[in-house]
Parts: C-alpha cells; sequence; structure tokens
C-alpha cells in the first residue's frame, strides 16, 4: 500500500499577531499582583515555566526546567517583575526584549547537576539574593509566595528572615479567568491541535504503528511555534480499554478503535487538550463500537451543556449525565481547567463527588475547561474517549474544538 506524503508545511496563520499582546502580558501580570494583594503577600517567586510564562511572557528550555531550576521570577505586589534567566549575562536571552519585565539577571544554577556538593552555599546565596529583592520592593511585608521550593531551601528563606506561603494555589487563582487575547491564543492553539488530528485521521491505516501516528501531533505542533505534548495518550484495538495507555509500537489493524488525547502545549503556551476516537477502515464498525461511540457523545454533549456563569461546582457535577453502570468502575472526571496546562479547577465524577475540593466555587464567564469523556467496561474489547475545550461566556458555554465526530461510529446501524 502506497504512503500518503506527508505534509510538511505549516497551513495555519497566527491570528494572535494582530492583536495586542503586550495588553495581554499586562493583564496576566495584572492578575498575579491583584492576588498578591488580596492575600496581603509582598511578592511571589516563581520556579515553575508555566507560572513564569504567565507572569512574564518568556520561554526558555521550558520542559528542560521543569526538572532544572535553573530559572526563577520575582513578582512584587507592586512594580515589574525581575526574572533570574538562564544564560543572562553570557549570551542575549529573548526575555529582554518583554516590555512587562523590569530587569534579567543571571541566576546561579543550584540544582546537583550544576553544584554537586556546593548546592547548600548556592541554595543560600539565591535565598539572599531574594529577601534583598522583598527588603527593596516589598517594605515591611515579608510573606512570599513559592510555587515550587526545594525542601532545602525553606530553612535559609526563613532564616533570611522571609515567611514562606503557598505560591501554587495564588497561580491557579490568578489563571482561573482569560482575556480575550487570551482565549484568541487558545483558539490558536486549537486550531492547530485540529490541523494535526486531520493529519491522524488522514494517516491512519492498518500498519502504522501508534507512535508513527501519535508523533504527527507533535510534529503539525512545533511546526507552528507549540512548546511540547504533556503525555503519550493514544492507543489502538483493546489497548484502549482501560484508559490512560500510552502510545505503543503495536502495528493497528484494520477495526481498531484508535482514541488520542492532544494534552498539546502550543503557540504562545497555550494547551489544546482535545480528544477524539477513530475508526480504522477499511472495515465497517461493529454495532458494540457504535453503542459506546454513542453513549461518550451523549455523555459529552449534556456535561458541555451545565457549564453556565453561576453554577456552583457541586452543582455542575451533580447534574451530570447519568453514568450506566457498566461502565463505572472506569469512569474518567468530568472536566478541568485548562490554560496555559491543565488548569484549577477540577471537577470528578459524580460518584467521586467527596474529592471535589471547592464545591461552592462558581463558575464565571472567561474561565476554560475541558470536558471529558469516556466509556468501557471492565474485561471490555475497547473503549471511547472524546473531549472538548470550552469557554464560559455570559450566555453559556461556547465549544472552542470543533473537530468533527466520526459519522461511521455516530450511525445506529453497523
Amino acid at each position: 500500500m502506497d504512503e500518503p506524503e506527508f505534509e510538511w508545511r505549516t497551513e495555519i496563520t497566527d491570528p494572535v499577531t494582530p492583536y495586542d499582546l503586550a495588553s495581554m502580558r499586562q493583564y496576566r501580570l495584572g492578575r498575579v499582583q491583584a492576588e498578591l494583594v488580596r492575600s496581603g503577600y509582598g511578592a511571589a517567586v516563581l520556579l515553575d515555566p508555566c507560572n513564569i510564562r504567565y507572569a512574564t511572557d518568556s520561554r526558555n528550555m521550558s520542559v528542560w526546567t521543569l526538572h532544572n531550576r535553573v530559572r526563577c521570577a520575582f513578582v512584587p505586589a507592586e512594580g515589574a517583575p525581575i526574572l533570574f534567566e538562564f544564560g543572562a549575562g553570557q549570551w542575549p536571552v529573548p526575555a529582554e526584549q518583554i516590555e512587562t519585565i523590569g530587569d534579567v539577571r543571571p541566576v546561579s544554577g543550584w540544582t546537583h547537576f550544576y553544584a554537586g556538593s556546593d548546592k547548600s552555599n548556592r541554595l543560600e546565596r539565591w535565598c539572599a539574593e531574594i529577601a534583598a529583592l522583598v527588603t527593596e520592593h516589598c517594605g515591611n511585608e515579608t510573606r512570599v509566595a513559592f510555587d515550587h521550593l526545594d525542601p532545602q531551601s525553606v530553612p535559609l528563606i526563613n532564616q533570611a528572615g522571609l515567611t514562606v506561603v503557598d505560591g501554587e494555589a495564588l497561580m491557579e487563582r490568578a489563571r482561573l479567568i482569560k482575556s480575550a487575547e487570551e482565549v484568541h491564543c487558545l483558539r490558536h492553539s486549537v486550531a492547530v491541535a485540529e490541523l494535526a488530528l486531520d493529519r491522524i485521521r488522514r494517516f491512519l491505516r492498518p500498519g502504522i504503528t501508534e507512535n508513527e501516528l501519535w508523533s504527527i501531533l507533535h510534529q503539525t505542533n512545533i511546526a507552528h511555534d507549540g512548546e511540547w505534548v504533556e503525555t503519550r495518550l493514544l492507543s489502538s484495538g483493546p489497548r484502549t480499554n482501560p484508559w490512560m495507555q500510552e502510545s505503543s509500537s503495536r502495528a493497528i489493524e484494520a477495526g481498531d478503535l484508535v482514541a488520542l488525547d492532544t494534552d498539546m502545549i502550543g503557540p504562545h503556551g497555550y494547551c489544546a487538550d482535545i480528544s477524539r476516537t477513530f475508526l480504522c477502515g477499511p472495515t465497517a464498525p461493529s454495532r458494540e463500537q457504535q453503542r459506546l461511540y454513542r453513549l461518550a457523545r451523549e455523555q459529552l454533549r449534556h456535561n458541555v451543556a451545565q457549564l453556565g456563569p453561576g453554577r456552583s461546582l457541586r452543582s455542575v457535577v451533580e447534574s451530570e449525565w447519568a453514568f450506566p453502570d457498566e461502565f463505572l468502575p472506569y469512569r474518567y472526571g468530568f472536566a478541568h481547567g485548562v490554560g496555559l496546562k491543565d488548569e484549577y479547577p477540577f471537577l470528578p465524577n459524580l460518584a467521586d463527588v467527596e474529592a471535589l475540593g471547592d464545591p461552592e466555587m462558581i463558575l464565571q464567564a472567561g474561565m476554560v475547561l475541558s470536558v471529558e469523556s469516556y466509556i468501557g467496561a471492565v474485561d471490555g474489547p475497547f473503549g471511547v474517549k472524546l473531549e472538548d475545550q470550552v469557554l464560559i461566556t455570559d450566555s453559556g458555554p461556547e465549544v472552542l474544538s470543533t473537530f468533527p465526530f466520526e459519522d461511521a461510529l455516530s450511525s445506529s446501524t453497523g
């Protein structure tokens, strides 16, 4: 069988460029500083690359710096952030061109990779630098929000006269409500993910491996200046049940269902979190494949409709689609926030409502959530995964993901 020629060119023009990215940066910084003021904290020190991106719009080796602490941002409650950037002072860094950043300074790496047995000394110097910035920018307020900390840092920060408070919760709250420019960025990322889904759908054929198919998402994302893919959630045939099995070298067969979840950090650092399940032809779907697919679509459609502004998380979960008992053991979460990554809040399945973290939290216009469905029975031959990304507006939910569903699987005959 002749293989189709892959289209390596990019096909989507960035719709964000005509909009005001400087305004988006100011908005996001303003959200962080408003949370600092509301909480009574003097500053935030951010080490998570997604939080650094949100507050400063700077990126630098984001995946590597997820596990190597060589970047951080100091964000005072008033004034411009100071970025401690890997490579600053040694060569030009892109962050120096971002208007919301007050200063870019070199950082002394304190991970064991760089510091070895000198780690304690380097951490002590870094903590002293942060304490000096607090004295300079925060007046008498010594409470500082850290999103992540090396365990050795906490006593050193306390010795420097600072009080460590939770920065993870603060940043999740700041990121809840998206500006118009952020929504444009999310639409752009979704468009890139859907281009990848179209390519995957067209390349799906008997004999292609799961990994070969999955690589198309990565290529399309990077070609459009995207960032990375968070997971490897593509599976086929019997590997679609249970869910959460990572892509493998398995060769896909005719008649297989192929389920995937994009989990893609795309252009401008925004997440496209969409799931679809395809049928590998030319074999027609079975009645059972159609049944599961129709149920997953029904669940997704019903649950999306519950996301209205002014509703509490508890009331949304309690209005969930009635889950058939045969699929309950492999139930999936209802929905979760999405922005620069999967974000707060997380809404569990109704059967797990006691795990709902903030049941009285109210949904607001400007929130974006991904709504999930997985239908698969214990010991079943396959499962179906679907997911849509949804913007909450004043008039109700708007589905941002528009990739079509499978007509053959949605049909009532097989």
